[in-house]
């Protein structure tokens, strides 16, 4: 039988593909909605999740600063022999091939006993642990890059005085490392305003940026950046402190001994100190093209060598002629000349055993004593200004934190905190 009504089957079917149709354009619309929520929702919960991470880094980083600065005064650098060992003074200029050559050679008995290999304790491949570092009955393969490594003149790597802290506050994991800064070279030196020495200023600084391959253009923008900070504050070799005079509201006792009130004069000492504060500040604002500096010459993972690294930028004044790579001393005793001589002679010499002090130096380089007397003021063999470098991690979020410190004997005193 034939449909009577075929335009109403037409019409039927046709309204069941538009409700299909706005079936699958509000299912698409409904899927892009819950999709772009939940893209938001789990955003916002990153950002929260991340602010805190962040407080708690934060709050884990200021607690580490005050056990680190509380527990420095029973910290007495000791240096190390190394008589055998390749000297750490020329790993900045070498490359990583040369790096690996130079293990290899060692390891290979040229410059390199077994009772002396040093062993890493935080590895936990070290079987020997931390009890006997001289046992080689479990000695690992000697062309093994991983287990060999260059010391330092504190033990650790150059310019470390001890091996770094890690330990956990909460959820955050936390790194203290402590660093000589009288190893490295002073970055005011470029600033002395002496007339008799400015020229060798500038030579020491050219020097030391030499060794470090910085191009003529980047050594120029350098000079120019420490001329417009030396006209905010000029640098001397040695400050003083600074006495205030202050008047202020006292009582006093009159001709009848009756009390009377007046303004009287009362002296205030600022230590000396304050001046390396104020440099320290100086050199880690925008002043210095810092970024510059810290583009590395060497990279590999186990290296990074950039001239930022060997850069005194906190105001120190001398060099400990114990701890100085090579580029360092031969920048230091620039001031007397014969300065690549009289670096090499130290280096040779401390290796066997560092020099108790200047009159030390001296005597063990009589032919150099005329220049040595020159550089007395540049050089030392005790270091006494030290950074303290503090890194939290919770989660994403890292927060740093440097402090440089005076310490003289148990006395410490704080040069600045810079907070990155």
């Amino acid at each position: 039988m034939k449909n009577k009504h075929p335009n109403n089957t037409v019409n039927y079917q046709s309204q069941r593909g538009i409700v299909l149709l706005v079936t699958l354009v509000l299912l698409v619309v409904l899927s892009t909605l819950g999709y772009t929520l939940s893209n938001r929702v789990a955003a916002q919960r990153h950002r929260d999740r991340y602010i805190v991470d962040y407080a708690v880094a934060r709050y884990s980083c200021d607690s580490a600063v005050k056990y680190a600065l509380a527990t420095l005064e029973d910290m007495t650098p000791q240096l190390i022999d190394r008589p055998n060992e390749p000297d750490f003074s020329d790993l900045f200029a070498i490359s990583e091939i040369e790096y690996q050559q130079l293990l290899k050679d060692w390891a290979e008995g040229k410059e390199f006993h077994q009772a002396e290999i040093s062993y890493d304790v935080n590895n936990v491949n070290d079987v020997n642990g931390i009890s006997d570092t001289n046992d080689i009955s479990f000695a690992p393969a000697l062309d093994d890059p991983n287990f060999q490594r260059i010391r330092g003149p504190y033990g650790p790597d150059w310019p470390l005085v001890a091996k770094p802290m890690e330990f956990e506050i909460g959820n955050a994991k936390v790194t203290i490392e402590i660093e000589d800064e009288n190893a490295k070279y002073p970055l005011g030196w470029a600033m002395i305003d002496d007339k008799k020495t400015k020229r060798e200023a500038r030579v020491s600084l050219e020097t030391f940026l030499e060794w470090m391959d910085v191009n003529d253009i980047h050594v120029d923008t350098l000079k120019d950046q420490l001329e417009e900070i030396s006209k905010i504050k000029p640098y001397q070799l040695e400050f003083r402190a600074i006495r205030l005079s202050e008047r202020r509201m006292g009582t006093t006792r009159g001709p009848r001994g009756r009390p009377r009130t007046r303004r009287v004069r009362e002296a205030r000492k600022i230590p000396a100190s304050v001046h390396l504060t104020d440099f320290a500040k100086l050199f880690h604002t925008s002043l210095i093209d810092a970024e510059t500096l810290a583009k590395p010459t060497i990279v590999s993972e186990s290296r990074r060598e950039s001239p930022l690294k060997y850069m005194a930028m906190w105001g120190s004044a001398k060099v400990n002629i114990n701890t100085a790579p090579r580029h360092v001393l031969e920048a230091a005793f620039t001031f007397g000349g014969d300065a690549d001589k009289i670096a090499e002679e130290i280096i040779q010499r401390r290796r066997v055993q560092p020099f108790k002090d200047i009159d030390d130096l001296r005597q063990s380089l009589l032919e150099y004593s005329g220049e040595i007397e020159k550089c007395e003021k540049y050089i030392t063999t005790i270091s006494t200004i030290f950074t303290v470098r503090i890194t939290a991690i919770s989660g994403m979020a890292k927060v740093s934190a440097v402090a440089a410190i005076i310490k003289d004997g148990k006395k410490i005193e704080r040069i600045a905190l810079i907070s990155l």
